[in-house]
C-alpha cells in the first residue's frame, strides 16, 4: 500500500507533470480547436517548445493511477513505454517510484528508434502514409528525440539511474529478445499500426493479471490505424476486458486473466 498521503510526494508529482507538460506557465493547446489551428498550437507548444512530454495531463493522471493501484495491489512487473518522444512519461514513471522508495524494485524500460516514427507502408496504410509525408515529418519532425537528448532529460530531473533501461530500435527488432521479464504498465505511444501491433504481441504475454495496458492513440482514426491494430489483437486473443477511455484519443484496460 502507498502510506505517503502526508509527504510532498503527490506535490512533487503534480510540479513535474506541469513542468514536463510545459504547463506551469503555459496553457497545454487545446483539443477542441478545429485542426488547422490545432496543428499550429500543438507544433508552437510541443515541437518548438519546452516539452518534454506531448502527453495532455489528463493522460499523465491516468498513468498516475494506473502505478498507485499496482503498487498499492502488490502487483509485479516493471513499467515500460514503447515511443517515448523526449522522454516525459517515462521520467514520470522513474520519478513516481523514486518518490516512493520503490526505484530498486521495479526498473523502467524506455523503448525507442531515438529515430522518430517510421515511414508507414504506402500500400498497406496509405492513412497513415499520408499523415507521416503532410503532418509528422514536416510539421512534427517525424517526433524525432535522440538516445542522448533523452538520456539528458532524465540527468536534469536526477533521474537517470542503472534501473532506467534503454532499447533503442525499431520495435519488431528490439522488443522480441529484450530481456524485459514481468510487466505492470505498458504505455503504448507508437502511434502507427505496426508498431502498435509490435508492441501488443511482444509485451502483452509479460504483463502481469492486475496489470495496465494504456494505448495512447487508440481513439485517432484520421491519421492512424491504431485502433484497427489494437481491436484486431483484443479480437484475436478473445480479451473482454473493458477498454475505458481516458480522453477523445487514449484507451486502456486492466487485465484480468493470462
Amino acid at each position: 500500500m502507498i502510506e505517503n498521503s502526508n509527504s510532498f510526494y503527490p506535490l512533487y508529482l503534480n510540479l513535474l507533470k506541469k513542468v514536463l507538460t510545459d504547463t506551469l506557465w503555459n496553457h497545454e493547446p487545446s483539443r477542441e480547436s478545429d485542426g488547422l489551428e490545432f496543428v499550429k498550437s500543438f507544433a508552437d507548444h510541443y515541437i518548438r517548445g519546452h516539452a518534454v512530454s506531448l502527453l495532455p495531463l489528463v493522460r499523465f493522471d491516468n498513468l498516475q493511477h494506473c502505478m498507485t493501484e499496482v503498487v498499492s495491489n502488490g502487483i509485479e512487473g516493471d513499467f515500460i513505454e514503447t515511443g517515448v518522444w523526449r522522454g516525459g512519461a517515462v521520467i514520470f514513471m522513474q520519478a513516481f517510484l523514486k518518490s516512493l522508495g520503490l526505484q530498486q524494485s521495479r526498473r523502467v524500460w524506455v523503448a525507442d528508434s531515438f529515430e522518430g516514427l517510421p515511414v508507414p507502408d504506402k500500400t498497406e496504410h496509405p492513412i497513415e502514409y499520408r499523415a507521416h509525408q503532410n503532418l509528422i515529418e514536416p510539421l512534427y519532425d517525424k517526433f524525432e528525440a535522440s538516445l542522448e537528448e533523452v538520456q539528458a532529460n532524465f540527468a536534469r530531473f536526477d533521474l537517470l539511474d542503472p534501473n532506467v533501461i534503454f532499447l533503442k530500435g525499431w520495435f519488431k527488432d528490439s522488443l522480441p529478445a529484450a530481456p524485459i521479464g514481468k510487466l505492470a504498465i505498458v504505455r503504448l505511444d507508437g502511434d502507427y499500426y505496426e508498431s502498435t501491433m509490435d508492441g501488443l504481441n511482444n509485451l502483452y504475454d509479460r504483463l502481469s493479471v492486475g496489470g495496465f495496458m494504456i494505448v495512447d492513440d487508440y481513439g485517432e482514426d484520421t491519421w492512424t490505424e491504431c485502433r484497427r491494430a489494437t481491436d484486431e489483437f483484443r479480437a484475436s486473443r478473445n480479451i473482454r476486458d473493458e477498454l475505458i477511455m481516458v480522453d477523445s484519443s487514449c484507451g486502456y484496460w486492466k487485465k484480468s486473466a493470462n
